[in-house]
């Protein structure tokens, strides 16, 4: 099986592992936490860090500090995996669903910004937070977000969990990386994330006091220097010292990571330019990863499913792209706006093996895979 992503371990990984098994430092206290931190900040060019053990605690945590709380309203795109919208719902508040623009596939934000604006004019209710995410790779265009912050004091909570060493080339923004143009911005490194450390998550900030309020929450909001107290509800969301050593060791390979995916993304679309499917956007004022390099099947009666199990037959493991959370059970009562963008991402989209070390010779057996299960169908 031609497996959808798996990690690249290549690097320093051993080598520190040992080191942590050497030293003892296997727990949160350990140096690479601290290190891991530092160089991560170093990377996407911010100047604050606080490691977490999972994208989603990342995630919770910013959007506390952000303000996100019970009678509050958090504006989240429609289109994303469900961990987006769980983080949100941790915090007790209200959820308003934004549907994607066809241009980016990520959340449309000038549809957000003109319906934020309505309802203040009309008096009515408006979001406390935006977590805004960068889907698939693909940073979000964010210019329409940035007015709503300054006209109505609206934070800014950047999920970039797919889309590590993804920037922006022109504009306000030409130059920065994704995660450091909201308040806040969070990391993943799960698994199948373009590095990881098995597991693990990142929040950043250019905010000194949001990173220290970030950095108390995670390590149960206890106090310093006094024995068992702690002075918040705080969480148990530290990273261990193991995963930040195995992150490490990821984080040196990460432009030549990042570069591989560029390289088999321009295969594919080379390859596909002729098949029956959308290749994935590519803004001009955005240099994307291609987290996962995602087609849109331009037949809209044909079935993603089946093409999957084609695919899967052949052992090629493809992925479906996410229903909308709209679709999903615990946000169907949820409020939204937007058409049905999300919708038909959904019915037409399929995610192709990515791997950053994904080699020509299993790429040419995908493009092969795809190419005949979209004639046969």
């Amino acid at each position: 099986m031609i497996p959808l992503a798996e990690p690249s371990l290549g690097g320093n990984e051993a080598r520190y592992l040992r080191e942590c098994v050497d030293t003892g430092f296997v727990s949160s206290a350990g140096p690479f936490v601290g290190r891991f931190e530092r160089e991560l900040a170093a990377a996407v060019g911010t100047p604050n860090a606080v490691a977490c053990a999972s994208g989603t605690a990342a995630l919770h945590v910013a959007l506390r500090i952000a303000g996100a709380g019970p009678g509050t309203v958090v504006a989240v795109s429609d289109f994303t995996f469900i961990a987006s919208a769980n983080a949100a719902h941790y915090t007790g508040a209200d959820l308003l669903l934004v549907d994607s623009e066809p241009q980016t596939w990520n959340m449309d934000t000038e549809l957000l910004h003109d319906e934020v604006v309505r309802r203040a004019r009309l008096g009515r209710p408006i979001p406390d937070v935006v977590e805004v995410v960068h889907v698939l790779g693909h940073p979000a265009r964010m210019e329409p977000l940035f007015d709503l912050r300054d006209r109505f004091w609206i934070d800014i909570v950047e999920d970039a969990a797919e889309s590590l060493g993804a920037s922006w080339t022109a504009g306000q923004l030409a130059g920065h990386q994704v995660g450091t143009a909201g308040d806040l911005g969070c990391f993943s490194f799960n698994g199948n994330k373009i590095i990881t450390a098995g597991g693990g998550g990142m929040i950043v900030t250019a905010d000194g006091d949001r990173a220290a309020t970030a950095a108390h929450l995670t390590t149960q909001a206890k106090v310093d220097g006094e024995h068992y107290r702690h002075d918040d509800v705080g969480y148990n969301y530290r990273l261990t010292n193991i995963a930040a050593a195995v992150a490490t060791a990821q984080l040196e390979q990460l432009p030549a990571k990042v570069a591989a995916k560029r390289a088999v993304a321009a295969r594919y679309r080379d390859a596909l330019r002729s098949a029956p499917v959308t290749a994935p956007p590519v803004a001009s004022w955005a240099d994307p990863t291609f987290w996962l390099y995602s087609v849109l099947l331009d037949d809209p009666g044909l079935d993603p499913e089946k093409i999957v199990a084609a695919l899967a037959a052949d052992g090629v493991q493809a992925r479906r792209l996410w229903p909308p959370l709209h679709d999903q059970r615990p946000y169907r009562a949820a409020d939204r706006i937007g058409g049905g963008v999300a919708d038909d991402l959904y019915r037409r989209g399929l995610s192709l093996p990515s791997s950053a070390h994904l080699s020509e010779r299993d790429q040419d057996t995908v493009v092969a895979s795809l190419t005949s299960a979209l004639a046969a169908s």
